[in-house]
């Protein structure tokens, strides 16, 4: 299927970077410049993640435990056998997937997925060899500790290599907010890692009694977006708030975020986690929204990709099932833009190394390229 799709969006255009001023909500300010998304494929139960092997080809996952190969010539798609046992339960399942950097040599691919145990499940990473047709040899390379009983929520994950090599993997706090204030467990916290899965020599928590070696941040709730500023190269990520206080954070090596902490949400009762927003020694957003827009997939735009209003961050999100887009200037938001509401719940956006941007959604589930005019 390849059909085209028009909308209009508004422009709010404001000027300080803390939701509690800029509202998604204000304006309005019609502009009349459009964006178009350019529909590929549809029918996909919970499409997740997604990366590319080729100039034609994209694997995509889906929550379910299948991976699927799109090829944009021929619209074909195929499911790539070789993955591992998933436990796909609640918000686990399949979910991230990357290309390793030396991929034109080596063919490996990484994949995040709640992966079960005796005691219960968490979240995992794998990697195997793409010989173009299905996964071979694969390895689970990391185990998030401890195992779950019953877990069906926060389970991350998104993945990305820095430009040393490094792995960096979300692993949301599975329900259990105290957990992310605990450097005894993974949960709760962005990890670095070695290609192999194994823990940097120089990670900030190393030579910690009691400390996971892998950590790099902690006191993340769940963090479902990640992507490297293409000019400052530092890590930028966001995560769910529970009712309120999803971020936009820059991240740094041994800080603690906050949550449950230091937040912007509450309860999804009313009731309050903290009286605080901000405290000394815990690391404050560059943004946040409240209410929760859910905010999932994020990608910085390459420069050859015109936006009508020069953003260069996007965001899926998907309680506000709209795709939003963010102007950035250092570390504060200028502007926030929302483009195709209602269309779905937006999980994933992310460029090729071509430039070309393509859109995730699921409820309905589809892949789209975004067209900029």
């Amino acid at each position: 299927m390849n059909s085209l799709k028009i909308l209009p969006f508004v422009l709010f255009l404001l000027g300080c970077s803390s939701d509690d001023d800029i509202r998604d909500d204000a304006g309005p300010g019609e502009t009349g410049v459009e964006f178009k998304l350019r529909e590929l494929h549809s029918g996909m139960l919970n499409p997740w993640g997604m990366c590319f092997p080729s100039q034609s080809e994209i694997l995509i996952t889906e929550r379910r435990g299948v991976l699927l190969l799109y090829n944009r010539e021929s619209g074909e798609v195929k499911e790539v056998p070789g993955l591992p046992q998933i436990d796909a339960i609640g918000q686990g399942g399949l979910l991230d997937i990357i290309l390793h950097p030396d991929f034109e040599q080596n063919r490996l691919v990484y994949y995040s997925y709640s992966s079960a145990g005796s005691e219960g499940n968490n979240t995992a990473v794998g990697r195997a060899e793409f010989d173009g047709e299905r996964l071979l040899n694969h390895e689970k390379i990391f185990q998030a500790l401890p195992y779950i009983d019953g877990g069906t929520v926060h389970f991350g994950s998104r993945l990305i290599f820095d430009d040393e090599g490094y792995l960096f993997v979300s692993v949301g706090d599975r329900g259990n907010a105290e957990f992310a204030q605990d450097s005894s467990n993974h949960c709760g916290k962005l990890l670095r890692l070695k290609e192999d899965g194994s823990a940097p020599g120089n990670n900030p928590f190393v030579n910690v009694t009691g400390a996971m070696p892998e950590i790099f941040t902690m006191g993340n709730r769940n963090i479902q977006g990640m992507d490297i500023h293409p000019e400052t190269r530092e890590l930028y990520t966001h995560e769910h708030g529970p009712r309120g206080g999803d971020e936009i954070n820059i991240m740094k090596a041994g800080e603690n975020y906050g949550w449950p902490k230091v937040t912007h949400g509450e309860n999804y009762d009313g009731t309050p986690i903290t009286p605080h927003t901000s405290l000394e020694g815990y690391k404050d957003p560059i943004y946040h929204w409240t209410p929760s827009v859910a905010p999932c997939g994020m990608t910085f735009l390459p420069a050859n990709f015109s936006t009508p209003n020069n953003e260069n961050l996007l965001i899926g999100t998907l309680a506000a099932q709209h795709l939003k887009g963010l102007r950035l200037e250092g570390e504060s938001v200028l502007f926030t833009q929302r483009y195709f509401e209602g269309e779905g719940r937006f999980r994933a956006v992310k460029c090729d190394p071509d430039g070309r941007c393509f859109v995730l959604t699921e409820s309905p589930g589809k892949l789209y390229e975004l067209v900029a005019e």
